[in-house]
């Protein structure tokens, strides 16, 4: 059964505040940040331009794997500049496939060029779940007869 969810709708529950970091910063502060909110990527950004994505992976396997100092590197030399992009109107299932075909795990979310959210792969596993729940849930309300 084909998840029918939006983007727009998964925004609305998670909202649509996403943290960014400039790309001077240091890669350090961008693993701090990321650590203190909890979230796995920051939207690279100069003023409102969007630039790139900078993950934890681009840490591991840019930074600590080839020994490079976190504290001297700039979010610049590391950050993702290819960015698959949806918006707000996107299907969850197409924003799955998307990330499967990409192999990325965060999409930033942009309407007419200017950012509204990013969603990572486990909002849009959630959402799925939620979707089938409710779904299997009308289903058992139809089948015993029972109003819901």
């Amino acid at each position: 059964m084909p998840c029918t969810n939006t983007i727009s709708e998964i925004l609305k529950l998670k909202g649509s505040h996403v943290w960014s970091i400039s790309p001077e910063s240091t890669v350090f502060e961008a693993i701090k940040m990321m650590a203190e909110k909890d979230v796995g990527a920051l939207l690279v950004t100069e003023g409102n331009k969007l630039l790139g994505l900078v993950t934890e992976r681009d840490y591991t396997r840019k930074i600590a794997l080839k020994g490079r100092s976190s504290k001297e590197v700039k979010v610049r030399g590391i950050l993702s500049e290819r960015l698959v992009a949806v918006s707000p109107a996107h299907k969850v299932e197409d924003c799955m496939r998307l990330m499967t075909e990409n192999r990325v795990r965060h999409l930033p979310v942009l309407e007419a060029g200017i950012i509204q959210g990013l969603v990572s792969i486990g909002d849009l596993v959630n959402s799925i779940i939620s979707e089938q729940d409710t779904t299997i849930h009308q289903l058992q309300t139809y089948i015993s007869g029972h109003p819901a």
